[in-house]
């Protein structure tokens, strides 16, 4: 590899290159405005669909209606494929795309005895809607695997081990059969599509490029990828295979996965900086798939940051569309680290683009993992693969980001047990809040023991089995022991509600006696009516993230609680581990409609706090900036086991200049780092040009945020989410 080229951190774009991704991006703005008006707002992931509204599919399905099993989803995948309509964009390097989840057309569901019906009473009455059961696709491929045997490769490879392991049920086998005899005619569609629309071009270059794409399609039907332009191709068609069934989105580490390609292209004189920008703006056109640049080796010695992790971020940045890259930060290494430049250019790129990359914090990762049985080789191995969570590539199944344990529900269900109390106190309330919180997580570890039982059976990872150590050699679901590590995590939501609560309620009710007991019941029963005095009394109290707030003992009361709930045992059937978070996605609106008024002044129904950090407002009167004060309290309340709890930036580019500017934010990162902290997700937008947008948002059509760990245009958002990004942004 030369080393020159390695080491250099500037990155050019010609002007042809540059238009065409100015094309991307402003196509990816109409995409998204057809979107919005034929869907509504959406809340989720930008995710990189094409709209083919017209589209009918029948799929085939079982007796009772639904379809489970992996034949029967490898048979309509199948179809699907050689029905769906072909899509290839004039200025992209790529071809495909996908037009929608296949649950839009496919009735997938679970065999009705196989439902956990104890887990699922206790999921009804404490409002889980997030228990983890039944979940999909949340594991990291190795896309190595797909890259060094091509389609044909796979589809091989399945058909070697069906052969030696000869099982009796051939169902595994015949699914992942289906579907990758799918996926090989799919691509070869595209190559015809290629054709047709290079004998219709009159553009010499774009002519040249249809067919160049025919060729790299046609090619990709029998051969492995060998080119860095075949081996962006590949991963774009995972990524639609990948999105369809189930929104799968991890990538894993892009520059690591991509570099042999690109450095021996570069050598050879095929490929030069312009055009492999352009190649991954076409795959970040194509999806929002979660990637990780810059990293550790496993012995901890060497960065794994170069050129192409700067072609990478420039890709990114020319084409300013909403794009789930992370940065990984860890400790400067000496002089030829060039993490720090890599930090430095991420952070020049966000003050002019208004977002950029989140940051993948290794000492809180690593340090975490390692608390739970790992080495620290295989912690470094972790990589940012969704909005908050991180996995190993190929060889994990963490299940992480799609449990969540709504805390603040369980002290509602104990404020009510406490209403029997002859005694109340908040040591009383504490007692019987542990007692539902021990309910709701034994209900989550029950269903994930059935989830590791059932999902084979009912809807394996077809898709992303076929990218990790072990499955397909197996003939076992990632799910239930196809590859080695298994361990299930749990995110906690709404510390700050419940710790503001117990603060509050310690405060007003027993040490000044303000408010007592009954009337307390009185106010949350009625949602403050006609008590905003009161409300406010509880309000306003030194809240969690004040210095001096007693609060914080509660939060971290409540943390240890959780965490040890989580780790205090594993699933008592299987034996899973389950691994403790603080992360609530934008999912803050959803979780607060199903609660009453909290004794911390929230009304009903009314959102509950965001990850761990403190509610918007909680530094009022306090002589430093929130940013700084929110990063101590995320640091101080982090579950500490690697599952993460991410700290949200969202700050006035007005304010930055007066604070110290990208030094400043470059040191808060490093510190936040350093004293244990998972990740950050980071916005910098001026405050007029942020309300501006959320009073007309359809006049901003162009403006992306990081809502939390995922990114999206500000347009497509619902008033809710958008509510949630000026509550945080104004509150700083």
């Amino acid at each position: 590899m030369n080393r020159e080229l390695r080491r250099n951190t500037t990155v050019t774009v010609d002007p042809q290159y540059h238009d065409m991704i100015v094309k991307l991006h402003d196509d990816k703005v109409e995409i998204n405005r057809v979107k919005i008006k034929n869907h509504g707002s959406i809340d989720i992931d930008d995710h990189g669909f094409i709209d083919f509204p017209d589209f009918k599919f029948t799929p085939d399905v079982c007796a009772d209606g639904k379809v489970h099993g992996c034949r029967l989803i490898g048979r309509n995948f199948k179809r699907f494929l050689t029905e769906e309509p072909r899509y290839i964009n004039r200025d992209s390097a790529l071809a495909g795309c996908w037009i929608g989840g296949l649950g839009n057309w496919i009735p997938f569901g679970l065999i009705q005895e196989d439902i956990p019906e104890h887990a699922t009473a206790i999921f009804k009455k404490y409002q889980i809607l997030q228990p983890g059961f039944g979940a999909m696709n949340h594991l990291c491929p190795d896309l190595t695997i797909g890259l060094d045997l091509g389609w044909k490769g796979l589809l091989d490879k399945v058909r070697f081990y069906r052969e030696l392991n000869d099982p009796a049920d051939t169902d595994y086998y015949d699914g992942e059969e289906l579907l990758l005899e799918g996926v090989i005619d799919w691509v070869a569609a595209h190559a015809d599509l290629a054709e047709s629309l290079a004998e219709k071009e009159t553009d010499p270059f774009h002519k040249a490029n249809y067919h160049e794409i025919a060729r790299i399609n046609r090619k990709l039907t029998h051969e492995a990828p060998e080119t860095f332009r075949e081996a962006c191709q590949f991963i774009a068609h995972f990524q639609s295979i990948d999105r369809m069934y189930y929104a799968g989105g991890a990538l894993g580490s892009l520059d690591r996965v991509l570099r042999p390609y690109y450095y021996r292209d570069m050598e050879s004189g095929i490929l030069n900086d312009s055009m492999a920008v352009w190649m991954i703006a076409s795959v970040l056109f194509n999806d929002t798939h979660y990637s990780q640049i810059n990293g550790l080796t496993p012995d901890g010695t060497r960065e794994t940051a170069d050129h192409l992790s700067f072609v990478i971020l420039e890709a990114m940045h020319q084409l300013k569309i909403p794009a789930n890259i992370a940065v990984r930060v860890h400790e400067n290494l000496g002089p030829d680290d060039l993490s720090e430049a890599l930090i430095v250019k991420s952070l020049e790129n966000t003050l002019e683009d208004g977002t950029g990359p989140d940051y993948s914090l290794e000492t809180g990762i690593t340090k975490g993992y390692v608390r739970n049985g790992h080495s620290e080789p295989l912690g470094r191995l972790k990589v940012k693969s969704g909005c908050n969570w991180c996995a190993i590539e190929g060889r994990e199944y963490p299940l992480e980001d799609v449990t969540r344990i709504n805390m603040p529900m369980a002290m509602q269900f104990a404020m009510e047990d406490l209403k029997a109390e002859d005694e109340p106190s908040t040591e009383k309330l504490w007692e019987l809040f542990v007692k539902h919180l021990t309910v709701m997580v034994d209900a989550i570890k029950e269903g994930f023991d059935r989830h590791y039982e059932i999902m084979q059976r009912n809807r394996p990872e077809i898709v992303l089995n076929l990218f990790m150590d072990g499955p397909i050699e197996r003939g076992v679901n990632s799910s239930c022991g196809g590859v080695d590590i298994i361990s299930m995590c749990i995110d906690g939501i709404g510390l700050a509600t419940v710790a503001d609560s117990f603060a509050a309620i310690e405060q007003r009710v027993e040490q000044e006696g303000r408010i007592t007991w009954e009337r307390l019941y009185e106010l949350l029963d009625t949602d403050y009516e006609n008590a905003e005095r009161e409300r406010l009394m509880l309000k306003n109290i030194k809240r969690f993230g004040n210095p001096e707030s007693p609060a914080e003992k509660w939060a971290i009361r409540t943390r240890d609680l959780f965490v040890g709930l989580c780790k205090g045992s594993n699933t008592p059937i299987h034996g899973l581990q389950t691994i403790p978070g603080l992360f609530s996605h934008g999912d803050v609106y959803m979780y607060g409609k199903t609660l009453g008024a909290s004794a911390n002044g929230r009304h009903a129904k009314d959102p509950i706090s965001h990850n761990s950090e403190p509610d918007p407002g909680f530094a009022k009167g306090v002589d430093s900036f929130s940013y700084v004060l929110k990063s101590e309290a995320v640091i101080r309340t982090q579950p500490g086991y690697g599952n993460s709890a991410p700290l949200q930036l969202d700050i006035d580019t007005g304010l930055l200049k007066k604070t110290g500017g990208i030094d400043a934010l470059k040191s808060l990162i490093y510190t936040h780092e350093k004293e244990g902290g998972t990740l950050i997700n980071m916005n910098c937008l001026s405050r007029e040009q942020l309300l501006a947008a959320h009073e007309d948002p359809e006049a901003f059509p162009e403006l992306v945020v990081r809502v939390t760990g995922y990114s999206a245009f500000f347009a497509s958002l619902s008033p809710m989410y958008r509510q949630q990004v000026v509550d945080r942004f104004l509150a700083e």
